[in-house]
C-alpha cells in the first residue's frame, strides 16, 4: 500500500468512524457500552492523525492534509480523546445523580462524536463552502450540548449561543460569497474557484476591494465562534451551564478551528499585494479581547465562568499574535494555541470534578480544596499557576515570546498587552488563593470518583514545554510562520 492511499485511509477514518460512531450512540441504551465506544472511536481518530505525519493522501477539490492543518489535526484529536477519558467517570456521576437520564445521555455521546467529526472536517476542508458547512455544523452541535440539562439557565445560554452564533455565521457565509466572487475572473466557476490551494496560488489577481470587503465580514464571523469581543457573549453562559466537558472541547478546541479559518483567509489576504493589511484588524480585536476579558475577570462569581473570560483573553492574545506577523510572533502564536489548548481543557477537568464534590459552582462557597481535596487542589493550582503565565510552565514561554517581539517591533503596543496579562495574572492569582488556601467549608459534599489522569498528562506537557521542544515541533512552527507571513 502507497503512502498516499494510507493517508487516505487514515483521512476516512477521521471522517467516517466519528460519523459512524455518532449514529451507533445515537441507539446505544447503557452507559458503559456507549463511554467505552466514545472512548474507543477518539482513540481511533487520534491514531488516524499520527498517521498522517508520515502519510499524506492527494489534495482533491474538498479535502486537503498540508503543514498548516496537520498539526492542528493531530492537536483536535489528542485533546478530544483525553476529554473523552475524562467524559467518562464525570458523565457516570451526573447519570447517578440524576442530572442526566439515560435518553440524555445516548444524545451526549452521539452529539459528542458529531463535534469530534464536524471538527476534524473543518481542518480537513480544502473548500471555503465546506469550512463554512462544517463549522455551522458544529455550532448546532454544540447548542444542542450546551442545553443538555434542560434547565432554564441552560436553555438560555443554549439561544443565546444559537442567535450569536447564526449571526456570526450568516457574516462568514457572507465573506465567503464575496471570496468566491473575487476568485471566479482568475479561475472560472465551480469548485476550483472555492479551494484553499487553488486560491492561495491566484490570489494576487483577485479584485483587492472585494478582498478587504470580503475579510472583515470573516474576520468578525468567525471571530464570533472564537470568541473575539465584541461578539463574544455566548462563551460565558455556554462555559458555566452546560456540561464541562463540553467546556474543555470549547476552550481547547473550537475556538481554534474557528481561528484557524480567520488565518486561512489572513493567508489569502497576504498574496495580494494590494488588498488590505489584515494585521491591524486582527490586533486591534485582540488587545479589545484582552483588555476586556481581563477586567471582567475581577467579577466572576462562577467558577467556569471565571475561566470562560480567561480563554477569550488567551483568544485575544493569540488573535494579537497573528496580527502582529513576522516568524517570531506567528510562531508565539502557534505555540500560546496549543498550550492554550492543553493547560484550558486540564483546567476544565480540574473544575468540572471540583463542581461535583463540592456541589457548586460558586466561587465564594469553595474553599480549601488543598486541605478537603488536596488532588484536585493542587491540580487547580497547577493549572492556574500555568495558565496565568508563570514559570517553569510553557505559557510563560510563548506569552514572553509575544510580549518581547512586540516590544522589538511596536513598543507603544507592548504598553496595553502587558497591562492586560497583568490584570488576568492578579484576578486568577486572588481567587486562587481563596479556593485552594482558603479556610475549608464544613458543609458536606457529594464523593465523586475522579479520575486524574487526564489533567496530569496535560499539565505534564505543558510543563516540559517551558523546558523543551521537540526539534521537529520547532521546525513545524518555524516552516507554518513563515507560510503565515
Amino acid at each position: 500500500m502507497s503512502g498516499a492511499d494510507l493517508g487516505l485511509m487514515a483521512m476516512a477514518t477521521l471522517l467516517g468512524v466519528p460519523a459512524v460512531a455518532a449514529l451507533v450512540l445515537v441507539l446505544v441504551s447503557g452507559y458503559r457500552f456507549g463511554a467505552r465506544l466514545n472512548v474507543g472511536a477518539a482513540l481511533l481518530c487520534l491514531l488516524a492523525a499520527a498517521v498522517l505525519f508520515q502519510a499524506r493522501p492527494e489534495a482533491n477539490l474538498y479535502l486537503r492534509v498540508d503543514d498548516f492543518n496537520i498539526y492542528l489535526i493531530a492537536l483536535n484529536n489528542w485533546v478530544s480523546f483525553t476529554t473523552s477519558v475524562f467524559s467518562a467517570g464525570y458523565i457516570a456521576h451526573e447519570l447517578e445523580t440524576g442530572r442526566l437520564t439515560p435518553a440524555y445521555l445516548r444524545f451526549y455521546h452521539a452529539m459528542y462524536q458529531a463535534l469530534l467529526f464536524a471538527m476534524n472536517l473543518a481542518l480537513l476542508a480544502n473548500n471555503i463552502g465546506l469550512l463554512w458547512v462544517a463549522i455551522e455544523l458544529a455550532t448546532l452541535v454544540t447548542v444542542l450540548m450546551v442545553g443538555l440539562y434542560r434547565t432554564h439557565a441552560a436553555l438560555e445560554a443554549a439561544w443565546k449561543y444559537f442567535i450569536l452564533g447564526s449571526l456570526g455565521i450568516a457574516l462568514a457565509l457572507f465573506g465567503t460569497i464575496l471570496v468566491y466572487l473575487a476568485a471566479q475572473p482568475a479561475i472560472g466557476q465551480g469548485l476550483p474557484a472555492m479551494a484553499w490551494d487553488r486560491l492561495l496560488a491566484h490570489a494576487d489577481a483577485f479584485d483587492p476591494a472585494l478582498l478587504n470587503l470580503a475579510f472583515i465580514f470573516l474576520l468578525l464571523g468567525y471571530g464570533t465562534k472564537a470568541g473575539l469581543v465584541p461578539l463574544h457573549a455566548w462563551l460565558p453562559d455556554a462555559h458555566a451551564e452546560g456540561p464541562t466537558p463540553i467546556s474543555a472541547v470549547l476552550s481547547g478546541l473550537l475556538l481554534n478551528v474557528a481561528l484557524y479559518a480567520v488565518l486561512r483567509f489572513k493567508m489569502l489576504m497576504s498574496a495580494n499585494p494590494s488588498a488590505l493589511a489584515p494585521g491591524p484588524l486582527m490586533v486591534g480585536l485582540g488587545l479589545l479581547s484582552l483588555l476586556f476579558a481581563g477586567l471582567m475577570l475581577y467579577r466572576r462569581g462562577d467558577i467556569k465562568r471565571l475561566f470562560a473570560y480567561s480563554s477569550i483573553e488567551h483568544m485575544g492574545i493569540i488573535t494579537f499574535a497573528f496580527g502582529m506577523g513576522g516568524p517570531l510572533a506567528n510562531f508565539a502564536g502557534l505555540l500560546h494555541m496549543t498550550l492554550h489548548s492543553l493547560t484550558k481543557s486540564a483546567i476544565f477537568f480540574t473544575v468540572g470534578h471540583i463542581s461535583q464534590v463540592k456541589g457548586t459552582q460558586r466561587i465564594s462557597t469553595i474553599r480549601g480544596l488543598t486541605v478537603t481535596h488536596p488532588t484536585l487542589g493542587w491540580g487547580l493550582v497547577a493549572g492556574v499557576i500555568a495558565i496565568a503565565g508563570m514559570p517553569p510552565f510553557g505559557v510563560f514561554m510563548s506569552e514572553f515570546l509575544v510580549v518581547s517581539s512586540t516590544f522589538a517591533r511596536q513598543p507603544l503596543l507592548a504598553l496595553p498587552l502587558v497591562v492586560g496579562l497583568l490584570l488576568a495574572f492578579g484576578t486568577l492569582l486572588w481567587r486562587l488563593h481563596g479556593v485552594a488556601f482558603g479556610q475549608p467549608d464544613s458543609a458536606a459534599f457529594v464523593p465523586v470518583r475522579a479520575s486524574t489522569l487526564p489533567t496530569t498528562v496535560h499539565l505534564l506537557l505543558v510543563l516540559v514545554a517551558g523546558f523543551w521542544l521537540p526539534e521537529p515541533l520547532v521546525a513545524w512552527f518555524r516552516h507554518v510562520a513563515m507560510l503565515l507571513g
